[in-house]
């Protein structure tokens, strides 16, 4: 039978608890006694709270360690951490980070992070934690001098005929026994009767106290033990680590393997106009271009007059024949490629160049009223037009060629001449005997050797032949299309048409203070005592793949 709780008891318990929810109610949050209106007397639903501060916190309630052998692995040194502050090196005489008055102030907070000094962190007990690993190469065969080797069965390689022969005598023991089936019980036996006795373990079945046996074996493990047993064991391997916690390098501006190229000469069978010439780096795996062009003017005074009334008087800067190429990804892909072009003139570029693979050096005499001529017309559009441009031709090198080829050679520098290996003009005739070495680009290096760009010989390097640049085929896959076929033996160049030229530039690696050098952003880089020497450009690099390094540049 169910028993019914009484309706007062009921109702008893219902008000005890609504008293105790407004008693509490009431405490948190205080009547508004101001007669004023409801809106001043709603409950604010949350409450701004104060964090605690867990640096004053830690040092008013200090941890209660007991004193034992391991507390000092408990308690954090107060001297292990050490800040310093380093000035922040510029490169540059002026900075380019701009003055701070004109900019915003969380533009200046920003722009601050390139000029402001480096604060380094150094850990004075670092090495004692287990993210470090003092175990060099060098330090690993130094301890390992005077042990002996210790050679494994598993890891003997069996000689072939040796391990037959002991098969072979071992089916010649076992098929004694004719009517014995091979793996039975009476060849077991047999087998067994034929075998050598293990050497047998003295004292084996001897009785010998425990406490003895511990110390015999004591004796013997801390007999010609190494000091440092467990530094014998090879380092972890870097791309799978347990824990890594190197200590960074200061952060500094990024430079790939650079390169020197001095642009000393270009000439043609014929001068009737000025010609423009351009450099840039191309990756034909990575279908990219990895830097920008570097332009440069080889005209002479009278070739430069034709285009005075249009161009202004030349800052110090454009000036510039030598060029410092950054390559952070070396290799086997990258080429030179030197591109030319000439003040825009009427007609086709085909027909523009024709003249310059017409006429010959050696036939200016006879043929001096149509150059003349040529020389006039070029003069017109000089005037008209002096400001536009026209492609005009092109031409690349193999730069893993000419490394390999002036590293081979034991000379303090290396004259090569570098064509197309099909048509030579009557400068590369004459010059046969005081040519070095003679290479074609069609010549590729066997084999992906490491390509280090920054310890080979000085090259100097003739280009007697460049391409017509044709009208159909300007865009950058056609020149990828042209690179990759010049890397093999191929039919596509030998039906582009060459036109004679001599082109001489001076290959070098970079070296690492160069004098009167400007930065991508024409800026001075010390070490620059006269400002109207000519100068030497940083090419900015587009890497072919990413740089994982921090922008420390502005």
């Amino acid at each position: 039978m169910l028993h019914q709780i009484p309706q007062r008891g009921r109702r008893t318990g219902l008000k005890k608890e609504q008293k105790a929810r407004v008693r509490f109610f009431l405490i948190r949050f205080p009547r508004c006694k101001a007669p004023c209106c409801s809106v001043c007397c709603q409950v604010p639903l949350t409450e701004a709270v104060e964090p605690v501060d867990l640096e004053e916190y830690l040092s008013t309630h200090p941890l209660a360690l007991e004193s034992g052998p391991l507390r000092d692995l408990l308690e954090f040194p107060s001297d292990d951490i050490e800040v310093v502050y380093t000035p922040r090196e510029c490169r540059t005489l002026v900075s380019a980070v701009p003055e701070e008055s004109e900019m915003d102030p969380h533009v200046r907070d920003c722009v601050r992070s390139y000029t402001e000094d480096w604060a380094i962190v150094n850990r004075k007990y670092h090495k004692l934690g287990t993210g470090f690993n003092p175990n060099t190469l060098d330090k690993q065969k130094e301890r390992q001098k005077g042990l002996p080797k210790q050679v494994f069965e598993s890891d003997e390689a069996p000689d072939g005929n040796s391990y037959q022969d002991e098969q072979d005598d071992l089916k010649r023991r076992s098929m004694s026994i004719d009517d014995t089936p091979r793996g039975s019980w009476a060849c077991s036996i047999f087998d067994l009767k034929n075998s050598l006795p293990d050497a047998l373990l003295p004292n084996l079945l001897d009785r010998t106290p425990n406490e003895e046996i511990d110390h015999h074996n004591e004796d013997q493990r801390k007999s010609s033990r190494h000091k440092e047993l467990f530094a014998l064991h090879p380092a972890p391997d870097e791309e799978e680590p347990i824990e890594r916690l190197s200590v960074p390098e200061v952060p500094k501006e990024h430079f790939g393997q650079r390169l020197l190229v001095k642009c000393l000469s270009l000439k043609f069978e014929i001068e009737i106009e000025p010609i423009f010439a351009s450099l840039a780096l191309y990756d034909v795996k990575e279908k990219k271009k990895i830097s920008e062009n570097f332009y440069f003017d080889l005209n002479s005074e009278q070739m430069k007059g034709m285009l005075r009334p249009h161009v202004p008087p030349a800052a110090i800067s454009t000036l510039a024949r030598s060029a410092i190429f950054s390559i952070t990804y070396p290799s086997q892909d990258v080429f030179l490629v030197i591109k030319l072009e000439k003040v825009l003139q009427q007609g086709d570029i085909g027909e523009c160049a024709e003249p310059y693979m017409i006429f010959k050096e050696s036939d200016a005499a006879k043929n001096k009223e149509k150059l003349e001529k040529l020389k006039g017309q070029a003069e017109q559009f000089c005037q008209r037009l002096g400001k536009y441009r026209m492609p005009f031709a092109w031409t690349a090198i193999h730069l893993m060629n000419i490394v390999s080829s002036a590293g081979s050679l034991e000379r303090d520098s290396t004259e090569v001449e570098v064509g197309t290996g099909e048509r030579k003009g009557s400068w590369s005739e004459r010059r046969n005997s005081s040519i070095v070495g003679r290479r074609s680009l069609e010549r590729t290096t066997s084999g992906d050797e490491a390509c280090n760009l920054s310890s080979f010989r000085p090259a100097t390097l003739t280009v007697t032949n460049f391409f017509k640049q044709e009208g159909d085929r300007l865009s950058d896959e056609d020149l990828y299309k042209f690179l990759a076929d010049m890397r093999r033996p191929s039919s596509v160049l030998r039906r582009l048409r060459p036109i004679t030229a001599q082109l001489k530039i001076d290959i070098s690696p970079a070296p690492e203070n160069p004098h009167y050098c400007l930065t991508p952003e024409l800026l001075q880089v010390k070490l620059y005592p006269d400002s109207r020497v000519r100068p030497t450009r940083e090419i900015l690099e587009f890497p072919a793949r990413d740089v994982y390094v921090p922008n420390t540049t502005y």
